[in-house]
């Protein structure tokens, strides 16, 4: 069973309020504790509520008062480069947001525009004249990715054909001669000399030469 998403907005009702926050604050604090002991790092919580007369501090004040030492200790532009509030972390969430729905819709109309372009390929007729600008653009951009695209494919393939050309052209012809001076099996030639006489035979395992001593 999937979890109802949570309404991210101020809690009118203040029993609801009140119960939210005792089970929100101690899973902060759960998860707090789960990464300095996993990541062995130095954290501390803070808060304060209109429930509570004190503040609540974790894991203790003695503890929070040696983070916020190390802190302070350090230059004051590098205690705020990564510090953020409320207004900045929902800023930074709705840029990210903005960029993931661009994203999206980018991908929705490649879609579209590569539907179009089976359309026209397929039997379908399209009435170009019945498309707007905008999609005439996209639809001529498409094409032009497509085609690089496939340029791109040919040369990768030409340039490997090109290799194993180049590796066979090193390779030398095998001799119908062995190494130990054997004929191949099943292979037989005959070279004559100058007069027609005597020739040179190549049988299945043997050599046998012959030689015209006639003036």
């Amino acid at each position: 069973m999937t979890r109802k998403k949570v309404n991210l907005a101020y809690i009118v009702n203040d029993s609801a309020r009140k119960a939210t926050y005792k089970k929100r604050k101690k899973g902060l604090l759960k998860k707090v504790d789960e990464l300095t002991t996993l990541c062995g790092i130095e954290a501390c919580a803070i808060i304060y509520s209109p429930f509570e007369p004190q503040p609540e501090v974790w894991p203790s004040p003695w503890e929070v008062q040696n983070v916020l030492s190390k802190l302070k200790r350090m230059p004051e532009l590098e205690q705020s480069k990564k510090m953020v509030n409320q207004e900045t972390f929902l800023k930074q969430r709705i840029v990210k947001a903005k960029e993931q729905v661009k994203k999206l819709q980018k991908e929705n109309r490649e879609k579209e525009m590569t539907q179009l372009i089976f359309k026209c390929l397929g039997a379908d007729k399209v009435q170009f004249n019945n498309l707007s600008v905008t999609d005439l653009n996209d639809l001529a951009w498409l094409i032009d990715q497509n085609l690089k695209h496939i340029k791109r494919r040919m040369e990768k393939l030409e340039e490997k054909n090109d290799q194993m050309n180049q590796g066979r052209s090193y390779m030398v012809a095998p001799s119908p001669l062995s190494l130990s001076g054997r004929v191949p099996k099943n292979e037989e030639m005959a070279l004559m000399n100058g007069n027609g006489n005597e020739a040179m035979q190549f049988g299945e395992t043997n050599l046998i030469m012959g030689f015209d001593l006639n003036p």
